[in-house]
C-alpha cells in the first residue's frame, strides 16, 4: 500500500520557500516587529558572559564595589531586556501564525468550493481534509518557530563568533577546532531522522485512512463479525507507526547527547590551551571565563537549526501537496468571471454582466459525453423540453439518465454538441444563474448538522419560516416534524442519520419547493420511499409541477406515467419518445420495461441482446 501523498521531495525548495513567504507579505509589519525583536534578544545575548569578563577583571581584583554594583544592574536590566524582547517575538510570531494559517485555510476552502465535480471523482474526502488541516498546521510551525526563529539562531552564532575573535582570535580558533565535528553530526541527523520523519508520516497517514474506511463501515464490520481481524490488522499498523517513532527517538537520542559532548571537548580545549596562556600572563582570566560562557551559548543555536529541520522537511512537503491542489485549474466557470476570484468579487460590488434566460426552454443538441476518455455514457442525444412542459427520462441502469442532469447543471461540460436554456448555451451563462433557475431532488439526500428548518432554507435568509412551513406542508413532511420534539427547530445529526430514508426524502422535497425554481429536476426522487409516502409526494407533486418545467428520471414507471412526455435512453442514445400510452402501443424498449416491473417475469421471455443493462456510468 502507497502513500503517494506521503513521499518526500527536497528538504529545501526554493521555488516554495518564496511562494511560501508569500504568506507574510500582508503581515510584513508584525514580521518586521519580531524580526526586529529577534535581532535586539541576540544583541542582549552576548552581554552577560562579557559583563563578567568586566568584573573578573576589572572591579573584582580592584576591589571596586560601586563598579560591582553598576555592572548588576547592567546585568539585570539586559536580563529583563532580553525577556520583553523575547515575549514580542513570540506573541507577534504566534498571532501572524494564527493569521497566515486562517488565510490559508480560506483560499483553500474557496478553491475547493469553486472545483468541478470531476475532480471530486478522482480525490477521496480523507485527502482533502488533510489540506485543510493537517498540512496548514505544519506551515503554522514553519512561520511560528521556523523562518524568524532560525534568523535569530543565525544572527545568534555570528555575534558569537565575531565576539569571540575580537576578544582573541587565537583562542577563537581553538574554540572553533570542533566545527568539522558539528558538521558531520549535523549531516548524520539530517539524512537519517529525514528517512525517519517520512516512515512516520507514511503510518500515520495509513492510520487516518484505515480508520476513516472502518469507523465509516461499522455496520458491515459488525454485521460480519469481522471485529477480531480488523483488530488485528490495525494492530500491525499500529505498531508499525510506534516502531517508526522509536527509529526517530533514537537520531534524538544520540544527536543532541553528542552535540553536548562536542561543546564539552571545546570548553575542555579553551580551559587547556586558554588556561595556559593565563598562566603565562598573554590572557586574562575574565577572557578565558568569557571564553567558556560563549562556547555554551555558541552550540545551542546549532543543535535548534538542526531540530528545526524536520520543521522545514514536513512544511516543504506540506506545502507541495496544498499548493498542487491550489494549482488545479477550475474547468467549469462562469463565462465572465474566468479567472476572476468570484469571493472576492462579491465582496467589492464588482458589477458582472449576467445573460438572463427568458424562458425555460431547454433543449440538447447532439450532445456526447464521456466520464472517462473513449468510453461515452452519452452518444449524439438531441430533445427539446417545451417550457411548462413535464418530461420524464427512464432506461436502464447505466443508460445516462443521471447524466443528462449533471450535464444540465454544469456539474460537467459537453465535449460535443451543446445546451441550451432558453436558446442561449448554458456555458455561455453566469453559474449561480444557470443554477438558481433549477431545484434538484436526488435520491441520495444529504442533510446538514443543524435543524431542520436550516436544512430547508439552507441559509437563504429570504425563506422566511412560513415559507418553510409553507413548504414542508406541501410535501407532506410537515405531518412527521410536527411531530418531533422540538418541531422545525429539532436538531439534525451528521448525515441526517436521525431521521429514515423517506423522511430525508420528503425533506429533500421541501428544500426544493422552498427555493421556488423555474424547473424542478427530480431524480430518482421516489425510489427509496414505501408506498404509503410515495402516493403522499405524487400527490404533492401534482400541485407542485403544475405551470413548472420539470424533468424527473425514475425506475419506477407508475410514478411518471402522466408525464406529458417519455424520454427513453438504452446505451447513452435516445432511443425512443412520447407519452406513456404511445410507447406502449410501440411495444418496444419501454414497453418491455413496462413488462419487466408490472408482469410476472416468469412470463416474459428472456431479454434481448439489446434491453442487457450496459456496464458504464449513468
Amino acid at each position: 500500500m502507497v502513500h503517494e501523498d506521503e513521499i518526500l521531495g527536497k528538504a529545501y525548495d526554493a521555488r516554495l520557500m518564496r511562494r511560501l513567504l508569500g504568506y507574510l507579505r500582508p503581515h510584513r509589519a508584525q514580521v518586521a516587529v519580531a524580526l526586529a525583536a529577534i535581532v535586539g534578544h541576540s544583541l542582549l545575548e552576548l552581554a552577560p558572559p562579557y559583563l563578567t569578563k568586566v568584573v573578573i577583571d576589572q572591579y573584582i581584583p580592584t576591589g571596586n564595589l560601586s563598579g560591582l554594583g553598576l555592572v548588576a544592574l547592567l546585568f539585570l536590566l539586559t536580563l529583563t531586556g532580553s525577556f520583553a524582547l523575547e515575549y514580542v517575538q513570540t506573541w507577534t510570531m504566534q498571532m501572524t501564525g494564527q493569521r497566515i494559517m486562517f488565510d490559508l485555510r480560506m483560499q483553500i476552502y474557496r478553491h475547493l468550493q469553486r472545483l468541478d465535480l470531476r475532480f471530486y471523482d478522482r480525490n477521496p474526502v480523507g485527502r482533502l481534509m488533510t489540506r485543510v488541516t493537517t498540512d496548514v498546521d505544519v506551515l503554522n510551525d514553519l512561520f511560528t518557530s521556523g523562518v524568524v526563529s532560525v534568523v535569530g539562531d543565525v544572527f545568534t552564532l555570528v555575534g558569537i563568533m565575531a565576539v569571540l575573535l575580537w576578544m582573541d582570535w587565537r583562542l577563537a580558533l581553538v574554540a572553533f577546532a570542533v566545527l568539522p565535528l558539528i558538521v558531520l553530526i549535523t549531516q548524520w541527523f539530517r539524512v537519517n531522522v529525514r528517512e525517519s520523519y517520512r516512515e512516520v508520516r507514511v503510518w500515520i497517514a495509513r492510520i487516518n485512512a484505515y480508520l476513516q474506511e472502518r469507523v465509516t463501515g461499522m455496520a458491515t464490520v459488525q454485521l460480519f463479525r469481522r471485529e477480531a481481524r480488523d483488530f488485528e490488522a490495525f494492530d500491525e499498523i499500529d505498531r508499525r507507526h510506534r516502531d517508526a517513532n522509536v527509529a526517530s527517538i533514537f537520531y534524538y537520542a544520540v544527536f543532541f547527547p553528542a552535540i553536548e559532548l562536542v561543546g564539552a571537548l571545546a570548553a575542555a580545549l579553551i580551559i587547556w590551551v586558554g588556561g595556559g596562556w593565563v598562566l603565562e600572563d598573554t590572557l586574562t582570566l575574565g577572557s578565558l571565563v568569557a571564553f567558556l560562557l560563549y562556547s555554551q551559548r555558541f552550540f545551542r543555536p546549532i543543535s535548534d537549526m538542526s531540530e528545526k529541520f524536520n520543521v522545514l522537511q514536513g512544511a516543504m512537503a506540506s506545502s507541495e501537496r496544498i499548493f498542487a491542489l491550489l494549482d488545479t485549474p477550475v474547468e467549469i466557470t462562469s463565462p465572465l468571471n474566468r479567472g476572476v476570484d468570484l469571493v472576492s468579487a462579491a465582496k467589492t460590488k464588482a458589477s458582472l454582466t449576467k445573460i438572463v434566460p427568458r424562458t425555460e426552454e431547454i433543449e440538447f443538441e447532439h450532445v456526447t459525453f464521456a466520464y472517462v476518455e473513449g468510453e461515452p455514457v452519452l452518444r449524439d442525444v438531441s430533445f427539446r423540453v417545451e417550457p411548462g412542459q413535464r418530461i420524464a427520462i427512464v432506461g436502464a441502469t447505466g443508460s445516462g439518465k443521471t447524466t443528462v442532469v449533471n450535464l444540465l447543471l454544469r456539474f460537467y461540460d459537453v465535449r460535443q454538441g451543446r445546451i441550451t436554456l432558453g436558446g442561449i448555451d448554458i456555458r455561455e451563462m453566469d453559474l449561480a444563474t444557470l443554477r438558481t433557475t433549477f431545484g434538484l431532488v436526488l435520491q441520495d439526500v444529504h442533510l446538514f448538522s443543524g435543524d431542520v428548518a436550516s436544512n430547508i432554507r439552507l441559509g437563504n435568509k429570504a425563506i422566511d419560516d412560513g415559507a418553510v412551513r409553507r413548504a414542508a406542508e406541501a410535501v407532506h413532511a410537515a405531518r412527521f416534524i410536527d411531530r418531533l420534539p422540538q418541531g422545525f427547530a429539532t436538531p439534525v445529526a451528521e448525515r441526517g442519520a436521525t431521521f429514515s430514508v423517506g423522511q430525508k426524502q420528503l425533506l429533500s422535497f421541501a428544500r426544493a419547493l422552498a427555493f421556488d425554481p423555474r424547473v424542478l429536476i427530480l431524480d430518482e426522487a421516489t425510489s427509496s420511499v414505501d408506498t404509503e409516502t410515495e402516493l403522499l409526494i405524487r400527490d404533492a407533486l401534482e400541485v407542485v409541477m403544475r405551470g413548472r418545467t420539470t424533468i424527473a428520471i425514475a425506475h419506477r414507471l407508475s410514478t411518471i406515467q402522466d408525464m406529458d412526455r417519455i424520454l427513453v435512453l438504452h446505451k447513452g442514445r435516445l432511443r425512443e419518445s412520447g407519452t406513456h400510452q404511445e410507447l406502449l402501443a410501440h411495444r418496444g424498449i419501454y414497453h418491455r420495461l413496462y413488462q419487466l416491473q408490472f408482469k410476472d417475469s416468469a412470463r416474459i421471455p428472456p431479454a434481448s441482446a439489446e434491453l442487457a443493462a450496459p456496464t458504464a456510468g449513468g
